[in-house]
């Protein structure tokens, strides 16, 4: 089976709706998954209403539990690949197809949709430290990824197995270190446009992001060594 969308999604009642619609509307072909993250507003109700494909965890487990169960779903119904999707809108479908193309005519193994190959990243706090991980995954990887904190992300069958078998990947730049160092996945980027999310507000607060920044970097230099 070709490619799955997998769409984690916890408290989005105000835009599972419309991200949903449009995967549907504008990429027909493709198949997704959303998993419902123990959301506790009307996210999972919606969902049922409108038939979606939904499967639904009775609590949270953050981000890394639920594509985990995406890729777990991806493996058992056999597809060949499977994105990773935001459910607040910023991703947009139409770019999924050039993420395949990529991944089919550069054999890779992993497909960053990135907002940074042929733009310029803006001057901000984040874009800071956006580039030093770049440059930390550079320095211990030998690898150049532009935008290492992108959320859209095109894997193969070898690395859906690698998320559905193992309970320490999660999807974050550590992990791309991670699976290009030890596992020699080859990485390419693609030139995608993101939006702002339709509802709510991110979970990054300046606090949250220099923690999520401090850990990243923590990890690719340190404990991604001791890792198997």
């Amino acid at each position: 089976m070709p490619t799955l969308v997998i769409v984690p999604a916890y408290n989005e009642e105000d835009s599972i709706e419309a991200t949903i619609d449009e995967l549907i509307a504008k990429a027909p072909e493709l198949d997704y998954v959303i998993v419902n993250d123990g959301s506790r507003d009307r996210t999972r109700e919606i969902c049922e209403r409108r038939s979606y494909n939904v499967v639904s965890h009775p609590v949270n487990l953050g981000l890394a539990g639920a594509f985990q169960t995406g890729m777990k779903y991806a493996m058992r119904h056999g597809y060949d690949r499977a994105i990773q999707f935001d459910a607040d809108g910023q991703h947009m479908p139409t770019f999924i197809s050039d993420l395949v193309d990529v991944m089919i005519d550069d054999n890779a193994d992993i497909v960053i949709g990135s907002r940074f190959v042929t733009e310029p990243k803006p001057s901000s706090l984040r874009m800071l430290g956006s580039n030093m991980i770049s440059a930390i995954i550079a320095l211990t990887t030998g690898t150049k990824i532009n935008d290492p904190t992108s959320g859209m992300r095109l894997y193969n069958r070898r690395m859906i197995k690698e998320f559905a078998t193992r309970g320490d990947l999660s999807p974050e730049p550590d992990t791309l270190a991670f699976l290009i160092r030890k596992k020699s996945a080859h990485v390419s980027e693609v030139q995608v446009s993101m939006r702002e999310r339709m509802a709510g507000e991110s979970y990054l607060t300046l606090s949250k992001s220099i923690s999520y920044m401090a850990t990243a970097f923590a990890s690719i230099l340190f404990a991604q060594w001791f890792r198997r």
